[in-house]
């Protein structure tokens, strides 16, 4: 599904990033580095990549000067909405080749897994 939705102009650290913004709003690199269990230097190569391309803003931290807080820009925003779209066509095709005892051990698996995963 990754694959699915990435483009080639992005790395899948710039892809992974970029959507961990999505779903947890405005980060450090520090914080973002951490989550991703980069080293501070190379998220910071990633956050540059990122705010060349348009996807993110950096502005200084209010309560630490010594900080930035990263936050998506509309066409970053824009981009994990393509991404997303582009996972669930895959997804939705994929599944649309399953015959329906496949089909049945998906739903299987999908429900054991909500019963392990918070």
């Amino acid at each position: 599904m990754r694959e699915a939705g990435a483009d080639d102009d992005l790395t899948p650290s710039q892809a992974s990033a970029l959507a961990r913004l999505g779903k947890g709003g405005v980060s450090t690199a520090s914080a973002l580095a951490g989550a991703e269990r980069v080293r501070p230097q190379s998220m910071a190569a990633t956050v540059d990549a990122l705010e060349s391309a348009g996807f993110v803003t950096r502005t200084p931290d209010p309560s630490d000067g010594r900080r930035q807080i990263i936050d998506l820009t509309d066409a970053g925003r824009a981009r994990l909405v393509g991404q997303r779209e582009a996972a669930a066509e895959w997804l939705e095709h994929a599944l649309s080749e399953l015959d329906p005892d496949e089909l049945a051990t998906v739903a299987s698996t999908i429900a054991i897994l909500g019963r392990l995963l918070p």
